[in-house]
């Protein structure tokens, strides 16, 4: 695969394939701090390596993983689904992947530093994380790598919106976009909205590892921290909404139905976008510098665009017709497990709940119950789902589903237990805890579920190398796809719609649906590709 390619399958795959590899590597991270904890007074890391561990562990999650991953996905699918022959602006979206790059590199050469990789954690709150607190080198090595990586995802996510706006298929109105499309569309406008407060933050936390005086003031420290999260809430539906809309394609695949409430779920996903940049503040309830009723009224705000978007997918199967391969099991269990996310939200968007559980492994428990148990299965979902037309194998079914088993256990092993150790008392970031607070034995179920996860990312990773050097062809629609990217060859050629395969009729979100509905049944005339308003 050409590195300097600007084809957007191209880089699309790049994106995703460099996510996946960090995930492997930050994951790792993860299950040494969890083999630390795993007993009382462990002495396998100390504190100082404990914090580099999980200050890169959530820093790669977050910034080299999951979201490069979702804003990929976009590259990829976005331009085949909206019939362009190509990505807006792709020297640009090239750009980005490499800044993505060059910025995960630098976070990780932290490890080489004197000093080790930063240890003040992925949100690194001033003063604490000034030169005279934390003079590694690797602090400012992470500075450097989070600008670039989310400079690059500004880039990648512009770009893409861009596509949406300029480059639809005659006939691809906006109200004929596929869902996925749609999730996009409100990502980017959260990519681009929010993610340069981060910078801004990341300037200010340089110029106070430069003169640490500058953090004196509290009204620094607390604009920090408000502009942070600024960033810091968005960033979490960034990481949410592409994942929900793979979902929902598989779902409506996989049910043999159209996706449900299709009009309502457009609404809530740009309800959702706006209204996540209103609700910062509830992470600063315990500083006592946020307007707790603001903030609690809109944090439970989100459960409506959330109830609608919940609805959609179980209407989505009702009824449905359910082949439940693998993409299909992933899209399952990403409902109630992302449900436990959400309700999970609401309890610390609510002050009185909050200021017993903040800073607490109850925090950790409902994080990692939204982006892994939720958009990690998501995540699984559309790899098996559109691997086939990436790459035109497919996956072994038998390896994916014992993949899909594996993580449903080591998930709910490894952070189930957390909501009762925040419940009780144990406090994040801490790297050991006496045998007389009573948090072994949680923990132990904790650290077993760590080691069932990382056999199932062993058994993926065998499945997917397996796959690719032993091919079982998939055909150019091995699922009865309903939007355009299934209507071209697998993998697609170099324009996506060649002149000899040309796009079907565009009549609406699933035309290829349509298509077959027309044929079943023989009546009537479908418009055209051409036919019909741009909106």
């Amino acid at each position: 695969m050409s590195f300097t390619s600007t084809d957007h399958k191209r880089i699309g795959l790049l994106i995703v394939g460099t996510s996946l590899v960090l995930m492997s590597l930050v994951g790792v991270l993860a299950l040494l701090m969890r083999s630390q904890l795993a007993l009382p007074d462990e002495t396998f890391l100390d504190a100082h390596v404990y914090n580099q561990l999980f200050t890169i562990h959530g820093s790669g999650m977050i910034y080299m993983v999951m979201t490069p991953f979702a804003l990929g996905l976009g590259v990829y699918l976005v331009p085949l689904q909206i019939g362009a022959p190509g990505i807006a602006m792709p020297r640009t979206t090239l750009m980005g992947y490499w800044l993505y790059v060059c910025g995960a590199v630098t976070m990780l050469s932290g490890f080489a530093a004197n000093d080790g990789a930063h240890p003040d954690g992925w949100f690194s709150y001033p003063p604490l994380a000034d030169r005279v607190n934390s003079p590694s080198v690797g602090s400012d090595l992470w500075i450097v790598g989070v600008f670039l990586a989310v400079t690059g995802s500004i880039l990648i996510g512009w770009t893409v919106l861009w596509t949406v706006l300029r480059k639809r298929a005659p006939g691809m109105t906006m109200m004929r976009m596929p869902v996925f499309s749609w999730s996009m569309v409100a990502t980017c406008l959260m990519v681009v909205g929010s993610f340069p407060a981060l910078l801004a933050a990341l300037v200010m936390l340089a110029v106070g590892r430069v003169d640490p005086a500058v953090f004196a003031s509290n009204v620094w420290n607390i604009g920090y921290q408000h502009i942070f999260w600024f960033y810091g809430h968005p960033v979490v539906y960034v990481m949410f909404f592409p994942y929900l809309a793979a979902v929902g394609e598989v779902l409506a695949v996989f049910s043999g139905r159209r996706f449900f409430a299709y009009k309502g779920t457009v609404l809530a996903l740009l309800t959702f976008a706006a209204l996540s940049m209103s609700v910062w503040g509830h992470h600063m309830f315990a500083t006592g510098q946020a307007a707790n009723d603001y903030y609690s009224l809109t944090s439970i705000l989100l459960l409506m665009p959330a109830g609608i978007e919940y609805f959609a997918l179980i209407g989505t199967i009702l009824g449905g017709r359910l082949v439940f391969r693998t993409p299909m099991l992933f899209a399952l269990a990403f409902i109630p497990q992302f449900l436990i996310g959400g309700l999970t939200g609401v309890m610390v968007g609510t002050p009185v709940i909050d200021y017993h559980v903040h800073d607490s492994y109850f925090v950790v428990a409902h994080l990692h119950y939204v982006l892994f148990a939720g958009s990690a299965f998501g995540l699984f979902a559309a790899v098996y789902y559109w691997f086939p037309k990436a790459t035109g194998a497919l996956l072994r079914e038998n390896l994916g589903k014992l993949h899909f088993w594996l993580l449903v256990a080591g998930t709910n092993l490894t952070f189930l237990p957390m909501f009762a150790l925040g419940y009780l008392g144990m406090p994040r970031r801490v790297y050991t805890y006496d045998a007389i607070d009573g948090f072994g034995w949680l923990n132990l179920l904790s650290s077993c579920g760590a080691g069932v996860l990382a056999l199932a990312m062993v058994v993926f990773i065998v499945n997917v190398l397996e796959s690719l050097r032993s091919r079982r062809p998939a055909g150019d629609d091995p699922w009865g796809g309903q939007t355009l990217e299934w209507a071209t060859s697998s993998p697609p050629p170099e324009m996506n719609f060649p002149p000899e395969r040309p796009l079907p009729p565009i009549t609406s979100y699933a035309p290829l649906l349509d298509l077959e509905k027309q044929k079943r049944t023989g009546a009537g005339r479908t418009p055209a590709a051409g036919e019909g308003s741009q909106a």
